[in-house]
């Protein structure tokens, strides 16, 4: 098979493995030949082959099984968020918001007609921009800020390292890290460097050592960091700043998800001279997922390319729903709402925390809509025995960056919406599972 496969450079023998594939000449557990003899075969450095089978294991097409070589990767099931469809189980691994608390757009419906928009006039609607820069403003004060809006916080990711990367370029990653991220470095064809986090956020030791490694973007969650609701602290923050000063153009994605629901003030990695920044607010967690709208604010050249890849006439994000969600936003009983909400999740999390603590079971999580809970036992020993008790959890394994890294011992638990009965069941039944 290796003479099959062609191409000098790493692009144009991942490219050629893609054909091979898409034509039906390499199936799912197909062996591809070592990169010493491909490498020979070709008549190309052996860091070529190695790069190449790099970029095919980043989009998924190929899995390394270290002494078992390297095959061809079947259609396994990607990790997704949300609800699982067609279960039977009680869902607590869900990740969303209860729609119980979700504000009601109806009554701002009626306040968002406007003269219709046309093709070529600016991508923000004049409104919207006015009240997210000074929202933007209060946390970020610089002088260079420019506002701009996408269809959700992963449109805004997608778009940003795609006007900053090529292919094969690397990108920084907290680890374990959110599902979204994982998927769309890979499918991007980026290289993902794992970044471990504690209890405080980004390590300075991963962090420096994803710089080492020449990475050229970071994607950072200041806030409830999913999946382990870890915020970053404002000391952790300025020792992180302090890594990045020699890097200023290092692209950094601040992905602030959680913003108006946050119980943690917010502490940035962008530092007063970096060069190249975008700090995302979505209002998926807050105004619902349905409401595919975030804010970016960006240096003026991100800004320039992020516009080009907003083209009016082509992507733009709907005037109407900035309008329907300016019109929630700057609504104070929206925003009392909202408040409401945020004590929600932090009062049923905590309640739950402390019953855990109680059974000898640690989680660190501080923030978010969901719980990281650390196990005695591998978590997918615990999940399948907590789906013979009517369970559906996520385990830590799906949010791992490296999947070949070793089993985790964390599940991620949902559980601000389970009644007090429902909880003191979970509780008894994740007790039984990690004896």
């Amino acid at each position: 098979m290796s003479t099959d496969i062609t191409g000098t450079t790493a692009a144009e023998i991942a490219d050629s493995v893609r054909a091979l594939r898409e034509r039906g000449m390499l199936r799912s557990g197909d062996l591809l030949p070592p990169v010493r003899e491909l490498a020979a075969v070709l008549g190309v450095n052996r860091n070529t082959a190695v790069a190449a089978y790099r970029q095919l294991a980043q989009a998924g097409l190929v899995v390394s099984k270290g002494r078992g070589g390297t095959l061809i990767a079947g259609a396994a099931p990607v990790a997704q968020e949300g609800v699982a469809a067609d279960t039977v189980l009680q869902d607590v691994g869900s990740g969303n918001p209860d729609a119980r608390l979700i504000p009601d757009p109806t009554q701002a419906l009626t306040r968002v007609a406007g003269r219709p928009v046309l093709y070529g006039e600016p991508v923000i609607d004049p409104a919207l921009e006015e009240w997210s820069r000074a929202w933007m403003l209060a946390d970020l004060p610089r002088d260079d800020l420019h506002l701009t809006v996408t269809s959700g916080a992963v449109d805004a990711v997608e778009r940003l390292l795609a006007q900053a990367l090529t292919r094969d370029d690397a990108v920084a990653l907290e680890d374990p890290c959110f599902l979204a991220s994982i998927h769309t470095v890979r499918l991007g064809g980026y290289r993902a460097v794992p970044v471990p986090i504690d209890e405080e956020g980004m390590t300075v030791d991963g962090l420096q050592a994803a710089l080492d490694a020449g990475v050229r973007a970071i994607i950072s969650t200041p806030r409830a960091q999913n999946p382990t609701g870890v915020s970053l602290s404002p000391a952790r923050a300025a020792a992180l700043r302090e890594v990045l000063r020699p890097h200023p153009y290092v692209l950094i994605i601040e992905d602030d998800h959680f913003s108006m629901l946050s119980a943690h003030p917010y502490a940035t990695l962008i530092g007063p001279e970096h060069r190249r920044y975008a700090l995302l607010r979505s209002v998926s967690k807050f105004l619902g997922p349905d409401m595919c709208l975030a804010l970016a604010a960006t240096d003026p050249t991100t800004a320039e390319r992020l516009g080009m890849r907003l083209n009016p006439g082509t992507t733009w994000v709907s005037h109407l729903l900035q309008r329907l969600a300016h019109a929630q936003l700057s609504d104070g009983s929206v925003r009392a709402r909202i408040a409401q909400a945020a004590a929600h999740y932090a009062e049923r999390n905590a309640a739950f925390v402390d019953a855990l603590d109680e059974r000898g079971l640690v989680t660190h999580s501080s923030d978010g809509l969901s719980l990281w809970v650390r196990l005695p036992v591998a978590a997918r020993t615990a999940a399948e025995r907590l789906m013979r008790r009517g369970w559906l959890v996520r385990t830590g394994d799906e949010f791992r960056i490296d999947p070949a890294s070793g089993a985790s011992d964390h599940l991620r638990l949902t559980v601000h919406d389970l009644s007090d009965a429902d909880a003191a069941r979970l509780l008894d039944d994740l007790e039984s599972a990690v004896r």
